[in-house]
């Protein structure tokens, strides 16, 4: 999923995950342990001020942060004549386990047979982004896709906030795109993209990330017909790409999954469809599908109704009410066919 701006995890944090339940952590404990320690006072208020705030007790922090701050803790214990505190040194080991398993290798398989194994992170939000894993609407997206191979068959095709790629993996391993370019703007995930990437036999060209500048680069994006599709990861912010730079990608058709989900993002959206809606040198506007999981009906209102201010027409396309990739919950997803 895109973050063209960095304070978005933070807010999407703050409205989504605070209801979800969070692992509960041994700072109790640690407190009472604390209170009786030599310069308990200081080492009290050290808490207080930090694991203790009333927000790090709602939004627990990272592991990293945790570990920083026990090992600070601990160094400060043992500069006095105290006995160290097994509670300390207990919690840095399950902080030290948790930080080793940040991230989980996942495999999906496809109704081809193929299989379409990613790297992911373990935890909702990571590294200042909800990127870093596969979220329910680009599982639905792809499910559509494998399902209607035609529109995307001997086609180029652009997706916009492809996150660690579970969708367009799946659409070039089983429908046959002629070029696919996925794209993000936040350096992290275009990291994990291009191994996700490469992890299921892709290769990227002509770079790792490649960097919309010029209309003649983009140019170079439409291959020959083959087997596998040209793969191209694209660095494209939306706020700041170029009407003549989008030209250059030729893009006939337009995907995009969870990407509707923080009211500050839409106009950038919207304005992202507009420049698309000029983007082809034949002056023939991209096909574009956007899938939404319906977390808040405003929201998903209020990008309806910004479509409709700018004249976008859009029409809710049938999906699957349930999807083969999920196996526990099914959310509420739609996808959207927008005519620009």
């Amino acid at each position: 999923m895109a973050e063209p701006q960095p304070g978005l995890a933070l807010r999407f944090q703050r409205r989504f995950l605070a209801a979800r339940p969070l692992r509960s952590l041994p700072w109790p404990e640690l407190e009472e342990s604390l209170r009786t320690a030599p310069d308990s006072a200081l080492l009290v208020d050290i808490l207080h001020k930090t694991i203790l705030h009333p927000l790090c007790v709602k939004y627990p922090p990272s592991a990293k942060y945790r570990r920083c701050f026990l090992t600070e803790v601990i160094k400060k214990l043992e500069s006095t004549a105290a006995e160290p505190l097994d509670e300390l040194y207990e919690a840095l080991a399950d902080v030290l386990k948790e930080e080793e398993s940040t991230h989980c290798y996942k495999n999906y398989l496809l109704p081809t047979g193929d299989c379409v194994s990613l790297s992911e992170s373990t935890a909702l939000i990571s590294g200042g982004t909800t990127g870093l894993l596969t979220w329910e609407a680009a599982l639905h997206l792809a499910q559509w896709a494998l399902h209607n191979p035609g529109v995307f068959r001997d086609r180029t095709v652009l997706e916009l906030g492809s996150g660690i790629g579970f969708t367009g993996i799946a659409i070039c391993k089983a429908c046959q795109p002629r070029t696919f370019i996925f794209s993000d703007c936040h350096p992290r995930v275009l990291r994990q993209l291009g191994e996700n990437i490469r992890l299921n036999g892709f290769i990227p060209e002509p770079d790792v990330t490649w960097s919309i500048q010029t209309e003649a680069q983009g140019q170079e994006v439409e291959g020959e017909k083959c087997q596998n599709p040209k793969v191209i990861v694209a660095e494209l912010d939306w706020g700041s790409v170029t009407e003549k730079q989008l030209l250059g990608l030729r893009a006939d058709v337009v995907i995009a999954a969870d990407v509707v989900y923080d009211p500050e993002i839409i106009l950038a959206l919207i304005g992202m469809l507009q420049k698309l809606s000029t983007s082809r040198a034949d002056r023939k506007a991209p096909e574009v599908f956007i899938a939404s999981t319906i977390r808040n009906p405003d929201t998903y209102q209020l990008f309806q109704a910004e479509l409709d201010k700018v004249g976008i027409r859009w029409q809710m396309i049938p999906a699957h009410s349930s999807c083969d990739f999920l196996y526990d919950v099914q959310p509420d997803v739609t996808i959207l066919q927008l005519f620009l």
